[in-house]
């Protein structure tokens, strides 16, 4: 809780459905929509935010579940990460759930959600790495039951924001029915925020690695030549076999793309990365290799 009283929100909306609450959020330009809270009670006790009204989404039951669409999962931006990491949605994206499982505490868990996840976008966000490297799609939800999907690369790139009035509905997620690995390191011991994480799928069927990066920068960032390289080296015929000296020129490829070398100087010279960087760069490139390897296992 907090030390101090904020400004109490001057309306609160509890809609029953998505459109309703985007009409409320057309009507209120100022309020701001909540699901689980845990973002956005960081932000008002530590005075960062105050917002004029609020837009409940709890009520929305449409938004807290998930259904089969077209060889795709459509998981609602309600989920929360508690229910994502249960068994039942294990066996369906065994990545994001490994992901919500290593979001928190059991009290983080049970509120935060997957929508608040991506529109909050914190670099430490579990679920990130893990919607990039399964390439998601979101669907927005607009004003007069519009509707449109966005990459959840592009917004978190900021290359296409929410709109007034919008937002997010549900999460396109491919089904891939392959290996698909998501491990983090935190500066401390059981669930906590973390200093780096890997994202890791395999997609038989068109023979690629899929790898992003989370929690080193705002977004999560994908490694594609170290992808493409490394895949080239499966044999996807076969037992998918890789040799020991190649999954750790993987992860030294991984972290080198994500934390590059100084740019040298105009004479030539080049300063060596600091101490933390470097500690840091072999940590992605551990949690990489260590990826891959679980996948091909």
């Amino acid at each position: 809780m907090t030390t101090h009283a904020p400004q109490a929100a001057q309306a609160v909306t509890l809609p029953a459905s998505l459109d309703e609450a985007v009409a409320a959020l057309a009507a209120m330009p100022a309020a701001v929509p909540v699901a689980g809270g845990t973002d956005l009670m960081t932000a008002v006790n530590s005075g960062q935010l105050r917002p004029a009204a609020l837009v409940g989404l709890g009520r929305i039951s449409e938004i807290r579940g998930w259904q089969y669409l077209d060889g795709h999962a459509l998981l609602g931006a309600g989920l929360t990460h508690a229910r994502m990491g249960r068994p039942d949605f294990a066996a369906l994206i065994p990545a994001l759930a490994a992901a919500a499982r290593a979001a928190g505490p059991p009290q983080i868990r049970n509120a935060g959600t997957l929508g608040g996840n991506i529109a909050s976008a914190a670099p430490m966000g579990d679920a990130l790495p893990v919607l990039a490297a399964l390439e998601a799609t979101l669907i927005i939800a607009g004003p007069g039951g519009a509707r449109r999907e966005v990459p959840v690369s592009h917004l978190l790139a900021g290359v296409d924001m929410l709109r007034g009035g919008e937002l997010i509905g549900y999460v396109r997620v491919p089904l891939l029915h392959a290996p698909q690995v998501f491990l983090k390191a935190t500066g401390r011991t059981g669930p906590g925020r973390a200093i780096a994480s890997v994202a890791l799928v395999l997609d038989p069927a068109r023979r690629g690695v899929r790898c992003a990066v989370g929690a080193i920068a705002p977004m999560p960032l994908r490694p594609l030549e170290a992808e493409q390289w490394v895949a080239s080296l499966i044999d996807w015929d076969n037992n998918r076999a890789l040799a020991p000296e190649a999954l750790a020129a993987f992860g030294e490829y991984v972290s080198a793309a994500c934390i590059p070398d100084p740019v040298p100087a105009e004479d030539g010279s080049v300063q060596p990365l600091p101490p933390a960087v470097l500690h840091l760069r072999r940590t992605v490139a551990a949690l990489a290799r260590r990826a891959l390897g679980r996948a091909l296992s």
